[in-house]
């Protein structure tokens, strides 16, 4: 009973981060932190308020705007971006990006019958790192699959166990489980996409995922061995008419049914519905390749190229391709699929064989498997003819009403552009300035307005002061923009610009 006690106290002791609804009560989970982080955010009693006017519904899953932007030293999520939460572009039939997802579903379908789940109603909100563990929290770790299988065999909600054992509606998630962004696909500790300055950080160990391979492994941990993940994905970025902080993505996975003793119920509440890039993964057994004569690596190599050389010609026809060598931390070997399209050569996808080592640590360590991963705008952008990836979230009736369901490859007719508004800004920069914190003041300010920033001039001086001069475009998608109405924002810009990043303006 002592072990039993001290895991309660372990799993259910903090208040929640998200709050879902079920058919009776209101219960939550807690994202995993460091005892430091917690020690720390227990210290704001007020820290997870919920802001009743600022409270989105996702899948039944309430977040509150509070939860994902607040005042914390490790928060840099800024109010424009929880604005996009929700919004779930691709899950919109008659949208370019819902239009093209279906037409990568319909390939999958047709060429793999039955074969691929799919995925399009993630959470975003997934954790950074690992968290170390010991004794005590394995124990729990140990209590909550002895939950999940009774669970799984009686076929409760899992919520109804945790308040017979608890008494309380409130459980939090294993935390050594829950490192889907970084840790779940290889990234290395030094590299920069855990940056501050590329990522979005919710808290020290809860990030807005920057791909869909987040879900990766805790999807391969639940069984599933060949499925295809859509969703929005985030990531800091420069502003110009082909990037933004928000995209679609998508990823692939193939792998041979997983038999296990329970099926991941603890490990599937944790997901929101949230996405909008696609992943792809398929995982082989060696029945496969002992009939090729192929070794494991050769034969899903063979068989990635042959599937995504049949979805490049299923979208863009009859065109010449090429493989080019590439690297990414979570396959080996490693491919970009590039296609002639339209006089010149481009990037498709990015894909590989993916690295043993995450399928060993996910229990199939006698697998091999190919995954893939593409940018649904930017071929969206290309297939549809659609000049600016702001389009994509615009409301404007000229540009939705274009579009329509299983219509792939309509091409946009623009209406009537606006002339761009140029502001130039120059400023002392300092150790610690970065064009990508810029751009994000920027973007937090005019929003959509601003349609590029771009470096014009810079020097350094005999003091070994160096001074950048940016240039802001200004324009709507929609209507002509005012002098007042620009000198105000630019004005605004200024101010948060120097107070913000510390620079001293010129």
């Amino acid at each position: 009973m002592a072990v039993v006690s001290s895991a309660h106290s372990t799993i259910f002791s903090k208040t929640s981060l998200f709050y879902h609804i079920n058919g009776f009560k209101r219960f939550s989970f807690c994202l995993p932190f460091s005892s430091s982080a917690v020690a720390s955010l227990s210290s704001k009693k007020k820290w997870r308020q919920p802001v009743a006017s600022s409270v989105l519904e996702l899948g039944g899953i309430k977040i509150a705007k509070d939860d994902v932007v607040r005042d914390d030293p490790t928060n840099n999520v800024p109010d424009t971006i929880f604005s996009k939460l929700g919004l779930q572009l691709h899950r919109r039939n008659n949208h370019p990006l819902g239009i093209l997802k279906n037409g990568i579903y319909e390939y999958f379908d047709t060429s793999f019958p039955n074969m691929f789940q799919k995925f399009d109603d993630l959470c975003p909100v997934v954790s950074a790192k690992q968290v170390q563990c010991g004794p005590l929290l394995y124990v729990c770790m140990l209590l909550y699959y002895l939950i999940d299988i009774i669970c799984y065999h009686v076929r409760l909600n899992l919520c109804v166990c945790v308040w017979l054992w608890t008494g309380k509606l409130r459980s939090r998630t294993i935390c050594c489980l829950l490192q889907q962004n970084f840790d779940d696909v290889l990234v290395p500790a030094g590299h920069v996409s855990r940056s501050y300055n590329d990522t979005y950080y919710v808290d020290s160990q809860t990030v807005l995922r920057c791909h869909t391979s987040a879900h990766q492994a805790e999807l391969l941990r639940r069984g599933h061995t060949r499925f295809l993940v859509t969703g929005d994905v985030y990531r800091r970025d420069s502003i110009d008419s082909t990037h933004y902080p928000v995209y679609s993505a998508k990823s692939t996975c193939d792998a041979q049914p997983f038999i296990g003793p329970y099926h991941g119920i603890l490990w599937s509440i944790i997901f929101l519905p949230f996405a909008l890039q696609m992943e792809g993964v398929c995982v082989f057994t060696p029945d496969n390749w002992e009939a090729s004569g192929l070794d494991p690596t050769s034969y899903a190599a063979e068989d990635l190229k042959k599937s995504l050389e049949g979805l490049a010609r299923h979208l863009f026809g009859a065109v010449e391709m090429r493989w080019i060598d590439a690297y990414f931390p979570f396959t080996s070997p490693s491919y970009e699929l590039e296609i002639y399209f339209q006089g010149k050569w481009m990037e498709v996808l990015g894909c590989g064989v993916m690295e043993q080592e995450i399928l060993k640590i996910n229990g199939r360590s006698n697998s091999v498997a190919w995954a893939f991963g593409l940018g649904l705008e930017r071929l969206a952008m290309v297939l549809f003819d659609i000049p600016d990836i702001r389009l994509f979230w615009s409301t404007d009736e000229r540009f939705t009403s274009q579009f329509s369901e299983g219509q792939m490859g309509v091409k946009f007719k623009p209406f009537s552009k606006y002339p761009p508004c140029y502001k130039d800004m120059s400023f002392w920069i300092n150790d610690s300035f970065t064009e990508n914190n810029l751009c994000e003041v920027i973007r937090g300010i005019a929003g959509d307005l601003v349609e590029e920033v771009s470096l014009i001039d810079h020097f350094t001086n005999k003091k070994g002061m160096t001074s950048h001069c940016y240039r802001i475009a200004y324009r709507s998608m929609e209507r002509s923009l005012t002098d007042e109405e620009i000198n105000d924002l630019q004005w605004q810009v200024r101010e948060q610009v120097q107070n913000k990043l510390n620079v001293v303006l010129r």
